[in-house]
């Protein structure tokens, strides 16, 4: 774990987009939810939808949640390359760090599921951080030795093309080709010889004691390190001072918008699944993202427009630790003990003030890392 004290050369759009997407997760997308269930408002109870994962097939708000911050990560990763050949590190030096990252994350996927609660027997050894590490690694690595766009397309090309193929053409046993249902997915099958410990979903959704795939499994990784590598685009893209930034953010909005018609148009036959982190998943994905990163570059960095966005920017500068505090320490408690008088005697708003209380906990947590100047990341 390392402690940043002075982070410098940061695009703060980057930060904020950051923050926003972990919003959502400490407690942002809970509050709409609950909003919804106490006012039957209309309008909230649209958003509500939005604030659950998809079933199975299709794309929601909260299926973007994950796969923008992969994305995200891989926008950082050429300014962090830069800062770090400014300090003269060799590409092997910088292998060894994200190496030393990688297993970190590892690690803290393992303690984050409860490894050690659970025993190692059936222990859940996919996980989103392991996910993010191993992805964060391939990217860095491809990124380390081909800085042209050009040969990182090339991989992003072949990452989808490789995950496509597989879905749609190789047959799994006893299903066929290019079933995507839970029980026919290659991705099950590929997590049911090679992943070891338990496998966490089955046909509908997540089961304690073992189940058929894993949503964070072999080929969700694979596929995964294709929008963390569409990431590295948009940065190196944002990096570029041959281009206007309203260029740049034309640039940004219009592979977006290009990526997201793609994986409409072959989306009929083959669809949009993030349980299987479908090549279309990542299209979409990968598309909105971009057109997110293009709007909160033009608002914060182009017109400057940033006094709202401090609530955020103290999240994404801490996000994996507020991350790892989310699954850790027993916000609900803690707020129960400060504020529970008021929440019985609120009704039915009794459940919106406490995740009103477990939110304001979680960011005030950051707050104070933020006012202190501690960073922390691996």
């Amino acid at each position: 774990m390392i402690k940043e004290n002075n982070p410098v050369n940061r695009l703060l759009s980057l930060d904020v987009l950051r923050g926003f997407d972990m919003f959502w997760l400490i407690g942002g997308g809970a509050l709409i939810i609950q909003l919804s269930n106490v006012t039957h408002a209309g309008w909230l109870d649209v958003l509500a939808v939005q604030m659950r994962h998809v079933p199975w097939e299709g794309f929601r708000f909260w299926d973007l949640i994950f796969p923008l911050f992969m994305f995200i990560s891989g926008v950082a990763a050429p300014f962090a390359v830069q800062s770090k050949k400014n300090k003269n590190l060799s590409n092997q030096k910088l292998i060894f760090k994200a190496l030393r990252r990688m297993i970190l994350l590892i690690i803290l996927g393992f303690l984050y599921n409860g490894l050690f609660r659970t025993g190692f027997e059936n222990a859940r050894y996919a996980s989103v951080l392991g996910q993010i590490g191993i992805a964060y690694f391939l990217t860095f690595l491809i990124f380390v030795y081909a800085q042209s766009s050009k040969v990182r397309i090339f991989f992003i090309f072949g990452i989808l093309t490789f995950v496509a193929v597989l879905q749609l053409f190789v047959p799994v046993p006893g299903a066929g080709a290019g079933v995507f249902t839970p029980e026919g997915c290659i991705n099950g099958y590929i997590d049911r010889m090679l992943l070891p410990g338990r496998l966490a979903y089955g046909p509908k959704g997540m089961v304690p004691s073992g189940g058929i795939y894993d949503a964070l499994g072999i080929l969700c990784i694979i596929s995964a390190t294709g929008i963390t590598l569409m990431g590295t685009i948009a940065g190196s893209l944002l990096q570029n001072l041959k281009f206007s930034e309203y260029k740049k953010t034309l640039l940004l909005a219009i592979t977006g918008f290009g990526m997201i018609i793609l994986a409409l148009i072959i989306s009929p036959f083959y669809p949009v699944i993030k349980n299987c982190w479908t090549s279309s998943y990542n299209l979409l994905a990968g598309g909105v993202s971009f057109i997110l990163m293009a709007l909160f570059y033009l608002i914060i960095d182009v017109w400057k427009f940033r006094k709202w966005t401090f609530v955020f920017v103290v999240i994404g500068m801490n996000s994996l630790f507020i991350y790892l505090v989310t699954s850790i320490v027993p916000a609900g408690g803690i707020v129960d003990r400060f504020l529970g008088f008021l929440i019985s005697i609120s009704g039915d708003f009794g459940t919106v003030l406490k995740v009103l209380g477990v939110l304001s906990f979680h960011w005030l947590l950051v707050y104070f890392l933020y006012r202190w100047k501690v960073f922390i990341g691996v």
